[in-house]
Formats: C-alpha cells, sequence, structure tokens
C-alpha cells in the first residue's frame, strides 16, 4: 500500500520518561497531547515555525513536550487531525528491543520452528540437504543452520558477519538490555539468549570454512532465487557452496576472534574453537595478500556481496579483533599496516567493515594501543560522531541521511548511524551523540514523513508487507513481527516502486508491497544495527 504524507508523525513505541520529546507536525500551530483512553488535555504547546525539509517534500515544524513526564498512553491532536498512540514510560523500548533480536529466531534454517517460540509463524525445517560444492560437483558439505539473509533463502558469509558483530557488540556494550528472555529454545538462564542466537549462526559458519586451507566459502545459495511464494520448507533446489573469498575469510577472522573474547565466560570451549578458526582464517589471508574478489558465476544469480572496492577494510577489521582478543603484536602491526590504506574507517555497511576494525580498537583502551594512532582514530569518531549530529539537527525529521543516502536499505544507513553515535558516547561522553541517536528510532519507529514505523509488529500503523518468502507464502494476515524494513529507496529499483513512486521526493519513496524489494524487503544486518541502537534505551 501506498502511505500518504503524515501531519503528524511520532514514536509509535513512546518516548522515555527523562528524553527530549519531539513530535513532528506538517504546519506550525497550536497542539495539545491527550490522553488515549479519555481524550483529557494533558500537555498544551504550539510548535515551532514550520521549515521547508526538501528529502522529505514538506514543510516540519516540531512540537516540543518534554515537559509531559508522567507515564500514561498519548496521542498528539491539532485542528482535528491526531497522531498515532505512543507511551511515555521509564522503559517503553522493552518489548521492541525483544522483538528486534526475536526475529533472528524466525530467520533461522535448518530446523523446525515450533509453536511454543514461532506461535502462527511456526514451519518445519527447511534446506536440509548436503550442499555442493560449487566447481567441485562429486563433493559435498554439511550446510545445514544458520540464518536465512533476507526475503529470500541464501546464506552469506559477508553479511552474516556484520549481524553477528552488531549483536555480540550490543551484548558487550550493552548487557543489561538483555537480562531478560527473549525466550528462544535455548534459553537456559545462565547464557543470555542474544549470545545463544548468534551461537546459531556461528555454528553455521564453522561449516563454511575450508578445512584444508582455512579459507571461508563466500555463500551457500541455489543457483537462482525461488519463487516467492515458495515455503522455505519446499525450496528443495539443489543447495551450492560458491568458492573462498578473501571478504569473507577476512570477516570471518574478525567475527571469530570477537565471538571467542565475549564467549570466553560461558563456554570457553565454544571460544577455543572460535578463535582456532579466527587464526586458520587469518592464515589463508596472509598466505593470499592479493587473492581477488568475488563475483558470481554466470550461472549463479542469487545475491553477489561483491566488494569493488576491495577487502583492505575487512582485514582491517580482522587483525583489530584478533589483537584484541589475543594481545599479540602480530596483529597490532598488521592493523597499524592496513590502517595506512585509503578506506573509510568509520563505516559500518557489509561491504565497508572500517569501522568495526576502529571500533575494536578504541574500545581496547589507549594503553593497549599505539598512543598516536589511538588519538587519530578517537578524533576521527569524535569528528564523524559530529557529522551526523549535525546532518541529523539540519533535518526537519531529524534523520541522519542526506538526500543521496535514501538508497536502497536507507534504514540500515539509519541504524548504522545511530550505532556510531552511541559508540562514540561510550568513548567521549557528549550526551548530544546519545539523543541523536534516539532521534533515529525515532525516525525508524513512525516519526517520518509517511508516519509508518518501519518495524513490523510494532506501532500502530507499522507496515505490514515485507518482501519476506515465509510471509507471502504462510498465507497468515499478519506479518513475523520484528522486521525491520530497507525503508525509502530513491533509486526505485523494482518495478513496484517504479510503478508508484516516479516524481516523489526521497524520503516518499517507499510503498509497503511484498513485490518491492527493493524498498520492502528485510535482512539480518538492518535488524542487527537497530537491536544495538535499541539496546541503549533498554536499559
Amino acid at each position: 500500500m501506498n502511505h500518504d504524507i503524515c501531519s503528524i508523525a511520532v514514536n509509535q513505541i513512546g518516548y522515555p520518561v527523562r528524553a527530549a520529546k519531539i513530535a513532528c507536525f506538517t504546519k506550525a500551530g497550536a497542539f495539545r497531547v491527550v490522553d488515549a483512553a479519555t481524550g483529557e488535555a494533558v500537555f498544551c504547546g504550539r510548535t515551532g515555525e514550520a521549515v521547508p525539509d526538501p528529502n522529505s517534500g514538506v514543510s516540519v515544524a516540531h512540537g516540543d513536550f518534554t515537559g509531559l513526564t508522567m507515564p500514561g498512553r498519548y496521542r498528539i491532536e491539532m485542528d482535528g487531525e491526531s497522531s498515532a498512540e505512543f507511551e511515555v514510560s521509564e522503559r517503553p523500548y522493552d518489548e521492541l528491543h525483544r522483538g528486534l533480536l526475536k526475529a533472528f529466531y524466525y530467520f533461522r534454517c535448518g530446523m523446525d520452528l515450533v509453536p511454543e517460540f514461532a506461535g502462527k509463524w511456526a514451519h518445519g525445517a527447511c534446506h536440509l540437504a548436503p550442499a555442493i560444492v560449487y566447481g567441485d560437483p562429486g563433493r559435498r558439505i554439511d550446510g545445514c543452520g544458520g540464518w536465512h539473509d533476507a526475503g529470500d533463502y541464501g546464506k552469506y558469509t559477508v553479511p552474516a558477519a556484520k549481524a553477528v558483530a552488531d549483536l555480540l557488540l550490543a551484548w558487550e556494550s550493552y548487557p543489561e538490555a538483555f537480562r531478560r528472555p527473549v525466550p528462544i529454545p535455548e534459553t537456559d538462564g545462565r547464557m543470555p539468549d542474544v549470545l545463544h542466537e548468534c551461537r546459531y549462526e556461528l555454528d553455521f559458519l564453522f561449516k563454511l570454512q575450508d578445512e584444508a586451507t582455512g579459507g571461508v566459502h563466500h555463500k551457500l545459495t541455489t543457483l537462482r532465487f525461488p519463487p516467492l511464494d515458495m515455503k522455505a520448507e519446499d525450496d528443495l533446489g539443489d543447495l551450492y557452496v560458491m568458492p573462498i573469498s578473501p571478504t569473507a575469510t577476512a570477516d570471518f577472522a574478525a567475527v571469530m576472534a570477537l565471538a571467542a573474547r565475549v564467549y570466553r565466560p560461558f563456554d570457553p570451549a565454544c571460544a577455543d574453537r572460535c578463535l582456532a578458526a579466527a587464526r586458520r582464517a587469518w592464515d589463508w589471508l596472509e598466505r593470499n595478500p592479493d587473492a581477488p574478489g568475488y563475483r558470481n558465476p554466470p550461472d549463479v544469480l542469487t545475491g553477489e556481496y561483491g566488494d569493488r572496492r576491495g577487502d583492505r577494510d575487512e582485514r582491517y577489521w580482522a587483525a583489530a579483533e584478533l589483537y584484541r582478543t589475543t594481545g599479540e603484536d602480530v596483529f597490532h602491526e598488521a592493523f597499524k599496516r592496513f590502517k595506512r590504506d585509503d578506506f573509510d574507517k568509520y563505516a559500518l555497511g557489509w561491504a565497508d567493515m572500517g569501522g568495526y576494525g576502529t571500533i575494536a580498537y578504541l574500545l581496547n583502551g589507549r594503553d593497549k594501543a599505539d598512543a598516536a594512532l589511538y588519538d587519530e582514530l578517537l578524533d576521527g569518531l569524535r569528528a564523524e560522531a559530529d557529522r551526523i549530529a549535525a546532518i541529523a539537527a539540519a533535518e526537519g525529521y531529524r534523520v541522519s541521511l542526506e538526500r543521496h543516502e535514501y538508497i536502497w536499505g536507507s534504514n540500515m544507513l539509519v541504524m548504522n548511524d545511530a550505532m556510531l553515535l552511541l559508540v562514540a558516547h561510550q568513548l567521549l561522553g557528549d550526551i548530544s551523540w546519545r539523543a541523536a541517536a534516539l532521534d533515529q528510532i525515532h525516525y525508524l519507529m513512525g516519526r517520518n514523513v509517511l508516519g509508518v514505523s518501519f518495524v513490523t509488529g510494532f506501532g500502530s500503523r507499522a507496515y505490514r508487507n515485507p518482501h519476506y518468502r515465509p510471509g507471502v507464502a504462510d498465507g497468515i494476515d499478519d506479518p513475523v513481527p520484528g522486521f525491520v524494513s530497507g525503508g525509502p529507496n530513491a533509486g526505485l529499483q523494482d518495478d513496484c516502486m517504479r510503478g508508484a513512486l516516479q516524481g516523489k521526493p526521497p524520503a516518499q519513496c517507499y510503498i509497503d508491497h511484498q513485490d518491492s524489494y527493493a524498498g520492502n524487503e528485510v535482512t539480518i544486518y538492518w535488524n542487527s544495527p537497530a537491536v544495538f541502537a535499541v539496546s541503549a534505551f533498554a536499559i
């Protein structure tokens, strides 16, 4: 469905009692906040001036109701129009946080999703057959398990590494946010569910490491995407493990080194296995310094996840994580060597992993670092956080996207920015960055020009029709909850968007339709930075 312009946009989940509370209006004037049950006014105010906002295509006025600190459920009214309902409370995001994490359980491959945990979205085990090693048809490997990557049924090493890293870093940064169970089948009251969930993916990634060389296969998929209405358990096409790639191997080394550190207190044997796998992958990288990047063979039409900018950023991340976990000089020297290469040291996308290397080095502490390099990277982080916060402050809906950033997966960029702002806040303490990060959550949850919550099942005006094969095939009206949509995409790279959104300003280039794979697909790596961001406000 198309979404109309929203006259009063709010975070449809709510606002923390002691945080700033801003609603976005398409005109200036007096407004009131009313009790959702009684209609009684509890706060009256007047917006600021309505200012043209080119990216959204409307003028935007801000209504500040920070003075409302009484917990309750409310809506905002102006001139006969009303916002979505929302909550003001001490902990408004607890259920959202668990829902965003629970989504990874629904992404699971190779096991029965049972009614006890999956509810009405339960389904049988899928993709159980051994996978053919592409180019070596007589060879098979066990590729069962892990997470489906997105709206299709492929499993890809590079984006999986980003997703697992985001979740493990969320646990390291905000462990209190994970104190309550999701729950999932592995819930045991001893290890937090986020680590159980990541373990499910890590156990699959181990299978993609070549036993002979230590290199890591790029992906496991069928040769082509199955039909959109095909259930996971009915997708019986031959599975193929694609060739080893340097980006997959470096990302694997990094995330396994990170996992070795995180799992050490809970499962030393698992930590040992992770670190041994990371070292074997690193050895492959050292033996193959100029290995070519991955490209799909001509008969493979599933997601490529190639990296035309090279693998130096992934190697940088791997060196940083291995140094942080082991303290060994060889990895420190490698990190300093890769730091000299020209790539973005603060990006957090699946193709641009430099930010993860920088974060690992900075969180390791100045006392274990080259002081001059540490200070340089910290100054760069400060500048990047200031840049992101300034963009958000200048935008009508306080989102960090510039005009050219309304791309395929724009909501990932928003959540990545929130994540970087929060890491900067951890290291440098500027509370304005934390506030700017919360503004990005407000955008995701409905404070945007369309007034849509970009998380299924959360918010009274949440999107309902993701490009997600199990959801299309299951015949259930309600979508699986907790999935982040790709979001507005001015590139209009699918027929659905091209037919409905020509001429729209960037922030309005979104349609809630199952056929919109370029704007309404779901992925593990759009959910993962959202988990990190919301974790900061669920403690």
